[in-house]
């Protein structure tokens, strides 16, 4: 097993240079992403899109997830369950009724939103610390992404978006963690399994 203590210096380093990027140098940085994301096959041929509300110094999602309503496709966002530390999906129309969830993250109102099972998800759109080129992703620490995709009835495409800065040349993993197929960063798109 590997050690937590191990993920969470590495976690930290890794953020603490993705918050020490520039405004501006992040705001081109995220255009340069949704651009790669959305010259993507797997995205354009999705009908149903797991995406996440971007937090913090994350690449900035909310353009992204504005174009793939524009485009008619269904949007899906997570929402904390805090009880059962689980993530629930719920499909939104709007950007507008997001509402500050757990950790300050925007998640969907559940009076305005619906629920939707897991398994109508095409294409989950994945947020994380960092990443290497084999798939391997460092998350947050919960679990909760890992957990979500794992119970699933069946695999959806998996994509990370980062900085090119978060791509480093291993990332520890464990028999539970879950690999990403593509990993869309400002620089390149890294494709996993290619």
């Amino acid at each position: 097993m590997i050690k937590e203590e191990g993920k969470t210096t590495l976690r930290k380093k890794i953020l603490g240079i993705r918050d020490s990027l520039d405004k501006e140098g992040r705001r081109q940085k995220d255009d340069m992403i949704k651009t790669r994301l959305y010259s993507l096959n797997e995205l354009l041929g999705a009908g149903c899109i797991m995406f996440f509300a971007s937090f913090k110094t994350e690449p900035n999602t909310f353009p992204m997830i504005e174009q793939a309503l524009a485009m008619k496709k269904t949007v899906i966002l997570p929402r904390v369950n805090r009880e059962k530390h689980i993530l629930e999906a719920y499909k939104v129309n709007t950007l507008n009724g997001l509402k500050l969830g757990y950790m300050g993250i925007l998640e969907p109102d559940s009076d305005l939103s619906e629920p939707v099972n897991g398994a109508a998800i095409d294409l989950i759109v994945l947020p994380g610390a960092a990443f290497d080129r084999a798939g391997g992703r460092l998350g947050y620490g919960g679990g909760y992404y890992d957990g979500f995709i794992s119970a699933l009835g069946k695999r959806p495409c998996l994509v990370a978006i980062c900085y090119r800065e978060q791509v480093i040349s291993e990332v520890p993993v464990e028999s539970h963690d879950v690999r990403v197929d593509k990993i869309v960063t400002d620089y390149e798109v890294i494709d996993v399994n290619g």
